[in-house]
């Protein structure tokens, strides 16, 4: 198990402190899919630019999920 976290990105990040553990980096790619979903479903989020940066325990981003994937990302 390794231990992956999900910052929040947009006009200002959010650092993901605590992360969560996966088997693999496409347990950890398909949380970020299930939580961009959740998001979108509770319409929240104004910041159509929002992504979801999923790291590794390195600090290496290994996935960027766009919370509305009809908006483009930008690479920051």
């Amino acid at each position: 198990m390794q231990t992956y976290y999900f910052d929040l990105k947009d006009g200002v990040p959010t650092r993901d402190r605590r992360g969560l553990q996966f088997s693999s980096p496409a347990d950890a790619i398909a949380h970020s899919k299930d939580l961009a979903q959740r998001l979108r479903a509770e319409r929240r989020v104004q910041d159509r630019r929002l992504t979801i940066s999923v790291l590794d325990q390195s600090g290496t981003e290994v996935h960027r999920e766009p919370v509305y994937p009809d908006h483009p990302v930008e690479r920051r």
